[in-house]
């Protein structure tokens, strides 16, 4: 499973709007990082995040470790709504 795929997976089993949720992989200038950009609509923005942002956390947390497992770069996880 791809860092997208396993990002989209766990934010569309805390929206509730699951269709509405789009992760995409962006280039980045270094080659030893990954930036991955979330959008979820506006009524689920607080879901993602959570309070003081340990969900966002807890998401790029288990990300990361999935990473340094398969290819070892550093993920920046992007999260805003539409």
């Amino acid at each position: 499973m791809s860092l997208v795929e396993l990002t989209e997976k766990i934010v569309k089993s805390i929206v509730k709007d699951e269709e509405a949720v789009t992760v995409k992989e962006f280039p980045s200038e270094n080659d030893q990082e990954i930036i991955i950009e979330v959008l979820v609509s506006e009524s689920d923005i607080g879901r993602v995040i959570g309070k003081n942002g340990t969900t966002a956390n807890a998401i790029r947390c288990l990300v990361q470790a999935s990473s340094s497992l398969h290819d070892n770069k550093y993920v920046k996880i992007n999260i805003d709504k539409f």
